[in-house]
């Protein structure tokens, strides 16, 4: 920058040679680095707010679910997936609107938005909950080889066995009661959710092999 070896007014005109031709760039580093600074602070704030205003309107969704309000909860959950897409939280809403498609008999819709769900989840558990889902509709109104697909794409051991029961519900709708028997088990193996669910399941099968 300065020689030390010159002297105080050498030094003196070699600064103010030096900040004519420098210090411009270094306003506009201290400018960048600052805004750096507060620009982050203020982006992580404003992600804070955004996080806030979304739970409390998930809340209030969940709110509205558990009071049997249909329509609003749609409403509400339509605003948080348009509001906060590429969130959980808009992940969670569409959850919920396709539960509230399915239970309506919207099936269609209902498979729409647990795609969409799919889609926009980058989380591994939550993807594995909305394979299910997807899955279990899929069962209900006959499309197995979709239901097949989705299921294979299943890649967490954590859900080994609510897989494996939807592959024994698959191959029950297929009237493979060999295949049936032996993805139940599986499911009973592997800590399934349900596990009396899946018994029942399994005793179900057993007077089609007796017969």
């Amino acid at each position: 920058m300065v020689d030390a070896t010159l002297s105080e007014e050498e030094q003196v005109e070699a600064l103010k040679k030096w900040w004519k031709e420098n210090g411009r760039s270094v306003v506009g580093g201290l400018v960048l680095g600052l805004g750096a600074v507060f620009g982050w602070r203020y982006w992580v704030d404003y992600q804070s707010g955004v996080a806030q205003q979304a739970s409390v309107q998930l809340v209030e969704l969940n709110q509205l679910v558990a009071t049997g309000k249909g329509d609003l909860a749609r409403a509400q959950a339509k605003r948080i997936i348009e509001k906060f897409q590429g969130s959980t939280y808009a992940v969670f809403a569409a959850l919920h609107l396709a539960k509230l498609m399915q239970e309506s008999g919207d099936s269609e819709g209902a498979v729409a938005q647990l795609k969409w769900s799919l889609d926009n989840s980058s989380e591994s558990s939550l993807q594995q909950i909305v394979r299910a889902r997807l899955a279990r509709i899929l069962v209900s109104t006959g499309q197995l080889d979709e239901a097949e697909k989705v299921v294979a794409s299943a890649v967490n051991d954590s859900f080994r066995g609510e897989f494996a029961e939807l592959r024994g519900d698959i191959a029950r709708a297929r009237d493979d009661t060999a295949a049936a028997r032996a993805a139940y088990r599986e499911a009973l193996d592997n800590q399934v959710s349900n596990p009396s669910q899946v018994k029942r399941k399994l005793d179900d099968l057993a007077p089609a092999d007796n017969g």
